[in-house]
């Protein structure tokens, strides 16, 4: 005899649908964006950042096709869902899609062309690579001029000891009575 609102044991729970409808799907292991500019889908891992995302979508299109600028998860007749550059791309269910946005896309909204960003972001690579040579050589001077500071104290220290340490350990002979 089985009591009210418990399940035989061969029964499936409900999914997320409900108890009449089929249990929720496992989630997908990878999310898949539309470019705009090529139209082709790219899959992705889940837990990828929009910045790496969109750095491999931009470096696989064909010369003269614009950029993508971010990503967004669009469904209709809702408002789309922008990632930043730093967050995790996500599955938001049933009907949603996740796509780039172009400077054709988004009008009035003045972006570098495709060619003035790799400028900037060649030129940026240079300032850093500058900057991180400058700061890597004066640790190095620095640490170079420690090393000597180290080694002339222990010179002096040695020379010191051997100096005094013969007199310390010279016994001085008791004086005679005479």
């Amino acid at each position: 005899m089985e009591r009210r609102g418990q399940q035989p044991e061969d029964a499936e729970p409900p999914g997320k649908d409900g108890p009449s409808g089929a249990p929720a799907p496992p989630p997908s292991p990878f999310l898949e964006v539309t470019c705009r500019s090529s139209g082709k889908v790219r899959r992705f891992a889940a837990g990828t950042t929009a910045r790496y995302a969109l750095h491999a979508i931009n470096r696989k299109l064909d010369p003269g096709a614009p950029p993508a600028l971010h990503v967004e998860a669009v469904r209709d007749g809702e408002e789309p869902v922008s990632f930043g550059p730093s967050a995790a791309l996500a599955d938001y269910g049933r009907g949603w899609r996740l796509q780039t946005v172009t400077a054709q896309d988004a009008p009035g909204i003045h972006h570098a062309t495709r060619d003035d960003t790799k400028r900037g972001e060649t030129q940026a690579a240079e300032d850093a690579v500058a900057r991180e040579t400058t700061r890597s050589t004066s640790v190095y001077i620095a640490k170079i001029v420690l090393a000597f500071v180290f080694i002339f104290l222990l010179g002096g220290l040695f020379t010191y000891m051997l100096e005094v340490l013969p007199d310390m350990l010279q016994t001085s002979p008791t004086p005679e009575s005479l």
